[in-house]
């Protein structure tokens, strides 16, 4: 475990916990969702400034919980495409395993409506080899999709750390995702996330959020990420991707940055 996991730890050991059978009380029926990208030192500052306002999930004594998802495409990649060319609905298929949770496995289809909204749908299967042999998954699909599961193949996975926040008032949660690794199923390359920390913010509308105004504080901004279409675009380099090379190009620039900041540091010590 490298020096800031460790202190994202330490400062996590310090926020009270919250149970599953708690935050399933969080209901967020009218949800808005939003994504920020930042780095594991500004999620460093993030824990310390707001460890007063919110509860973190814990598992057992697990609050950093490890996480694997594969996502399925067709052989023309139409999902990754609905995407690339910024259609405003959108899908995807995949398979998420909650490792912390005894592997209990669900098979997920996620659409993005004309009015940005995520709509998810997901039935508990036994295990990943399961998911096209499981009964109800191909109806699943063919209905939320369009196209049949039993066509589509396996093409991206990642493996990665989530902590999850609620704040006190309990209108908001906040994932917290980094040391995402991912493996392309069709290419074999790999690659991995390094310094990068995404947030996805979760809350009941559009109420006071004590987030924001933190991460507004510490310059943090909104920026999109999919896991699936920059895991795919970082391990296919044959891949159709003109629409997400500036996204690649900040990406890598906030991770240099990050590494510069580290180096100056050590050579400051």
């Amino acid at each position: 475990m490298e020096e800031k996991d460790k202190q994202i730890q330490t400062l996590l050991n310090t926020l009270p916990p919250i149970t599953l059978e708690q935050m399933s009380g969080v209901k967020l029926m009218n949800r808005t969702d939003t994504k920020y990208v930042t780095t594991k030192s500004r999620l460093i500052q993030l824990l310390q400034i707001a460890k007063d306002e919110y509860y973190v999930q814990t598992i057992g004594s697990t609050n950093v919980c490890p996480y694997r998802t594969t996502y399925f495409d067709t052989d023309l990649h139409s999902m990754y495409m609905q995407h690339h060319n910024k259609h405003a609905r959108r899908t995807k298929v995949r398979v998420r395993t909650y490792l912390a949770d005894n592997d209990r496995t669900y098979l997920e289809v996620k659409n993005k409506t004309n009015h940005g909204r995520t709509k998810k749908k997901r039935i508990e299967i036994a295990s990943l080899d399961a998911a096209q042999h499981t009964e109800g998954a191909e109806e699943l699909v063919k209905h939320k999709t369009g196209f049949s599961f039993n066509s589509m193949h396996m093409v991206v996975q990642n493996e990665f750390d989530r902590i999850t926040l609620v704040n006190k008032a309990k209108t908001e949660r906040l994932t917290i995702d980094f040391n995402i690794r991912f493996h392309n199923i069709e290419t074999g390359n790999k690659a991995s996330s390094d310094q990068l920390v995404i947030f996805e913010l979760k809350r009941d509308g559009n109420v006071y959020s004590p987030i924001c105004s933190l991460l507004r504080d510490l310059h943090v901004h909104v920026m999109g990420f999919s896991k699936c279409c920059i895991g795919m675009v970082w391990t296919d380099p044959n891949l159709k991707s003109n629409n997400f090379k500036m996204k690649v190009r900040k990406l890598a620039k906030l991770n240099a940055e990050e590494h510069e900041r580290d180096n100056n540091s050590s050579k400051a010590s």
